[in-house]
């Protein structure tokens, strides 16, 4: 494993460049097929809260932004919550593009089979064993369980579209190195 000086050393790194200090990872997209099944797991059974609705009906598709915010820190007024919301950190937005949900032809590429690319998202839990127990309870689906495989302590669930999702826990993490 390397040491934090050798991370800088890392052939293609490069220091920050000023002008980016400023910047914030705003937002991940998977396009969703169900926006009503996709709502129910990200936020019943994640704990986002649906912070923003955009719809484009010229274009025919829906976007829907969530994140862990409490309700009294969203704004009222749409113009000041739009703003506000494309300056959070690490919101996920849905797309659904009308329609998809009654296409039996529309299915979604998660990235982990043939042609590989993108892998997931993850999330921090206190516990993955009870939130996994939760899930488990919830019926979610399970890629990998927290004592399955060579990498114990966290897990992959999936997400109605069969989006990867890492369940992990930042002190369980050191282990691994």
């Amino acid at each position: 494993m390397a040491t934090k000086a050798e991370l800088e050393t890392v052939p293609g790194v490069s220091q920050p460049d000023p002008a980016t200090k400023d910047f914030i990872f705003q937002q991940t997209m998977y396009r969703i097929r169900d926006p009503k099944k996709s709502l129910d797991f990200y936020t019943r059974i994640i704990g986002f809260r649906l912070i923003e609705k955009l719809d484009f009906p010229d274009s025919k598709f829906t976007l829907y932004f969530l994140g862990y915010h409490e309700a009294k820190d969203i704004p009222e007024d749409r113009k000041e919550r739009v703003n506000w919301m494309f300056q959070q950190p690490a919101t996920l937005e849905l797309t659904h593009n009308w329609g998809t949900e009654s296409d039996p032809e529309t299915k979604m590429h998660n990235g982990n089979e043939k042609p590989q690319g993108y892998g997931h998202i993850g999330f921090h839990v206190p516990d993955v064993d009870k939130a996994c127990a939760r899930f488990e309870e919830l019926g979610v689906e399970f890629v990998k369980k927290p004592d399955a495989g060579n990498m114990k302590g966290l897990a992959f669930i999936k997400d109605p579209d069969g989006y990867w999702i890492e369940i992990l826990n930042g002190k369980n993490s050191t282990k691994l190195v």
